[in-house]
């Protein structure tokens, strides 16, 4: 065979998507899997985003729309951006695209150069660095600590900019440890990015609706207006609205990035699915009476997940402030061995071993840079979650 591009060996796969195909795999072979591990609503699309997107097939939306979207997908993230975070974007400043990750690598391709520099706060979320290499340019991580909740503070981004540095990646709620940037915390970073003109900021907002305990959503545009040309803010219908299979991505920024962006896609994109576009333009626009419903019901399962896993020996964990993730502290259990003999040396041992003795699939703290915790996806029925948990807790408690 042929010699494959020499740039596959700048990033890994995705070790999510890896846990996901195992888990799949062994449920196909009949093993009774609980999977933890894919962050992926569990409900149904709303029937009003269905019937819209049904409507619109009746009336002939299967063919190419515009590249970047249409019209009236456009003006409704036009008016959401304007109605829920103080945004105000032309439609030549908007962009839709096959999902929120394509747009977050479309959007690499147009701002990064190889040898640039990209700052991440970490835990992160596996995409963010793979995306950066696949540039040919650097992730720099920025290390967060569990007793600051995973944040980013002002000292610690100020140490890692020097000139190299191009971009910043906020991700706010955050995937993967459910971390809300509040509004002074954001401040206190956009204070620093202020003082330097030449660095992007990318947010990735596509939480946004996710929050818990009456916490409020900001965003580095809204929060700092000096910022509005160096910032492009990505969302999605995908988590907030229950549409993973939908594949709409959305974004804006300053009209001269967008240009950039667009011209990225005419070589790498088709347009997004014309049926999808009218049903993301229902969810966008219509009630989001539902949204808070499932919210409240996110919360409720993330109480009994927190409460179970604090029962298991060796494991801490403190509720989320969003997103439907918990990051699970297994420091305690590192150095224990498996009743077959084996030490648990990482998170990957001890989610390895969970899955394959115990039947649940989660995902490893290494896969966001960040160890000794895992991931768990709550995005889950109560009893999956709960049979899922005591699984944990007797894996936990049949360790030596």
């Amino acid at each position: 065979m042929p010699a494959l591009s020499k740039s596959l060996d700048r990033f890994p796969s995705s070790k999510i998507a890896s846990i996901f195909a195992l888990a799949t795999r062994l449920q196909e072979e009949g093993r009774d899997i609980v999977n933890l591990s894919t962050g992926e609503p569990d409900f149904d699309t709303d029937i009003s985003v269905r019937d819209a997107a049904k409507k619109a097939i009746d009336e002939g939306a299967t063919r190419y729309t515009a590249l970047d979207g249409t019209s009236a997908l456009k003006r409704a993230v036009q008016a959401k951006f304007a109605c829920d975070n103080g945004l105000e974007y032309e439609l030549d400043e908007i962009i839709i695209d096959t999902g929120a990750k394509p747009l977050l690598a479309h959007i690499m391709l147009a701002l990064l150069d190889p040898g640039d520099e990209v700052i991440i706060p970490t835990p992160c979320w596996t995409s963010h660095p793979g995306a950066v290499k696949f540039c040919g340019a650097y992730p720099v991580f920025a290390r967060t600590r569990e007793e600051d909740d995973f944040k980013l503070k002002g000292q610690g981004l100020q140490a890692l900019i020097h000139p190299k540095t191009k971009l910043l990646i906020l991700n706010s709620p955050s995937n993967p440890t459910g971390a809300v940037y509040s509004e002074n915390e954001l401040r206190e970073l956009t204070d620093v990015l202020v003082e330097h003109p030449d660095i992007w900021i990318i947010a990735d907002d596509i939480y946004e609706k996710l929050l818990f305990d009456g916490r409020t959503f900001a965003t580095p545009a809204a929060v700092e207006p000096r910022l509005r040309d160096r910032v492009i803010t990505v969302n999605g219908v995908s988590k907030c609205y229950a549409m993973t299979g939908w594949r709409i991505g959305y974004a804006g920024g300053p009209r001269g990035a967008m240009a950039g962006v667009r011209k990225v896609m005419s070589q790498t994109a088709g347009s997004p699915p014309a049926m999808s576009q009218a049903a993301a333009v229902a969810a966008l626009s219509g009630s989001q009476d539902y949204v808070a419903e499932q919210v409240a019901t996110y919360q409720s399962r993330r109480d009994l997940v927190v409460r179970a896993l604090n029962q298991a020996p060796g494991l801490k964990v403190a509720p989320s402030e969003g997103a439907f993730y918990l990051f699970v502290n297994c420091a305690g259990i590192l150095g224990k061995e498996t009743p077959d003999g084996k030490t648990i040396q990482n998170s990957a041992d001890f989610v390895s071993y969970l899955l394959e003795d115990h039947g649940v699939a989660l995902v490893p703290g290494a896969a966001f840079e960040a160890d000794p915790y895992f991931r768990l996806s709550f995005a889950a029925s109560n009893e999956a979650l709960e049979k899922g948990c005591k699984r944990i807790i007797t894996g936990c408690s049949s360790l030596i």
